[in-house]
């Protein structure tokens, strides 16, 4: 899933630059005499080594024209060579070249074809710090992926994660379903001339249950299966939806019995009461735990 593949690289960006730029250091020759082309493509071949997936090397000149074909160790040979072409306008070269130090760029669709990959630029510097080369490395996001992260959502784990929550979603799909068929039914066999309401209410009550049970749905489709998280919201979307719905329902519950009790035992009226004070704690709960949570956001 490419949205999910790229939210999980920007929670694990840090990490991934990180980690190929201790690779990149202790292999690539930098700040020191007699750097050339040979001895930067032996130690990409070295890193290619240590990466073990589908990743591409070419070497820039300090103007950023490319001065070698793309290699790809991997695969033993030379692939869509551009050698000659100008990527000085490439976002990961200007920004190795100005910051000094690696770069890693945000994933991007490939030329030939559409699997989306990063780029990580390294400067190469000589003993007097005078910009010398820029080397590169194209890696598929789904391999950096996988390398940093073992439970990666494209692990065996994660297929069937999402399947399973594929599975679930399907059969809650299906109880609200029911649910919905109930609630429908139940108001067209009311018969309205009695001027008895509890139908009307059950079927109220079944109704949004089975809107309950729809966004609960959603929620899991968007998170679990689609990968959609919202951006710094530490609250699950998923529970307060349900439980909102959750809350109205028993909310019209609680209506449904004062009537109710009202009109026939008004002794007992206390019942539903109780549970008007429950439900008012509820909701005090709920919007605490959210108020409580953005707090946490915005001190971050």
């Amino acid at each position: 899933m490419i949205i999910r593949e790229i939210e999980e690289f920007k929670l694990t960006k840090s990490k991934i630059k990180a980690y190929l730029s201790y690779i990149f250091s202790q292999n690539l020759p930098n700040f020191s005499e007699d750097i050339d082309e040979e001895k930067i493509l032996k130690s990409c071949k070295d890193i290619s080594d240590e990466l073990m997936g589908y990743d591409t090397f070419y070497i820039l000149d300090k103007n950023g024209y490319q001065i070698s074909d793309n290699l790809v160790f991997s695969a033993k040979g030379v692939k869509n060579t551009f050698k000659g072409e100008d990527k000085s306008t490439k976002s990961y070269y200007k920004k190795a070249v100005k910051e000094k130090r690696a770069y890693l760029c945000e994933p991007y669709p490939g030329t030939f074809d559409s699997k989306l990959k990063v780029t990580m630029a390294v400067p190469i510097y000589s003993q007097n710090k005078e910009l010398l080369y820029v080397v590169c490395c194209d890696i598929l996001l789904e391999d950096i992926l996988k390398l940093i992260n073992p439970s990666s959502v494209d692990s065996v784990f994660g297929k069937i994660s999402r399947l399973s929550y594929f599975i679930i979603s399907m059969t809650l799909f299906c109880v609200a379903g029911i649910l919905f068929y109930f609630g429908v039914k139940s108001i067209i066999v009311t018969n309205f001339s009695l001027n008895d309401t509890s139908k009307i209410f059950e079927s109220t009550i079944l109704l949004t249950l089975s809107l309950a049970i729809l966004d609960l749905i959603k929620a899991y489709f968007e998170e679990e299966i689609l990968g959609r998280h919202e951006k710094n919201s530490t609250n699950s979307k998923t529970m307060i939806k349900f439980l909102s719905s959750i809350i109205i329902a028993l909310a019209i519950e609680a209506l449904m019995l004062v009537f109710k009790f009202a009109m026939t035992s008004p002794k007992e009226i206390i019942y539903p009461i109780c549970l008007i004070v429950a439900i008012a704690f509820l909701v005090a709960s709920l919007g605490l735990y959210i108020y409580i949570t953005k707090k946490a956001i915005f001190q971050k």
